[in-house]
Order: structure tokens, then sequence, then C-alpha cells
């Protein structure tokens, strides 16, 4: 890992220089002061979808629509992992339903989707609810 990593803000998504040593510190951006690392996922859309992707932290999008039943006992599940992986990988949902035209760019053909980007390239994905454990596990096996 270099001494300094590239984050994007999921509020205002300017992009924040922050040193690798100090992702445990509750780093603030550096535009809006609020704070760049969520424990908890963020909401992405077609406004920010292009400045999030970006960075040197992964980020997993969890694809979903409001009338999903999986989806909805999905959530619980990656808000867990939000918590568990606070400055290792950044976690975000998206509304299919808001979001069609960006859910169709992306080739979302089913709900829940989870899709994997590192330095903004999309690396992996998955399709479907599983558990907490299984999900570290795939992100695990993608470098996560």
């Amino acid at each position: 890992m270099s001494d300094s990593l590239l984050v994007p803000c999921p509020h205002c998504d300017g992009l924040n220089r922050l040193p690798s040593s100090r992702l445990g510190d509750a780093p603030k951006c550096g535009r809006c002061k609020q704070d760049v690392l969520l424990s908890q996922p963020f909401e992405l859309n077609e406004r920010n979808y292009a400045s999030q992707i970006k960075g040197d932290l992964p980020l997993l999008i969890d694809v979903w629509a409001d009338w999903c039943g999986p989806c909805k006992s999905f959530a619980p599940t990656f808000e867990q992992a939000a918590r568990q992986l606070t400055g290792r990988c950044r976690l975000a949902k998206l509304d299919s339903e808001a979001n069609r035209n960006l859910a169709g760019q992306l080739g979302i053909r089913s709900i829940p989707s989870l899709i994997l980007f590192k330095n903004g390239r999309e690396v992996s994905r998955q399709a479907g609810a599983f558990p907490l454990q299984s999900l570290l596990e795939w992100l695990r096996s993608q470098g996560v």
C-alpha cells in the first residue's frame, strides 16, 4: 500500500488524499468537512457514480429495489459488512428503480447484485443475497 490513498467523499464527491496510516482516525473531507470513510453504506446515484468509482479504496455496490424481498432481507447484512470493512472497502447502495439508466449501463439483469470496483474499474460481480460470512469470503478472494 502506498503512503497515501485518494478517496472520494461520499457527501460532496470531493477527492481526498488520505495518509494510509491514518485511515482509522475518522478522516474529514477537505471540502465539506464531513467523514470520508463511513461505517455504513452511502447512496450511489447517476449524479455521483462517476466520481465515486474513482479512488484507491475498493467500492462495493449493492444494486437493489424497494419492491425486492431478497434485497430487503440482504440490507442488514450489507450494513454489517460496511461496519466491518471501514477503511478497507467503501460500500454503497444503488436503487435500480430510481437510477434506471445507470442500472442499464451497468448491465443489471437481477437484483440484488453486488459489483466490486477497484481503481475505477469493475473487477467482479455477484447476483443474489447471501450471508455475511460468504460476502466477506468473496471480498477476501478479490483482495479486499
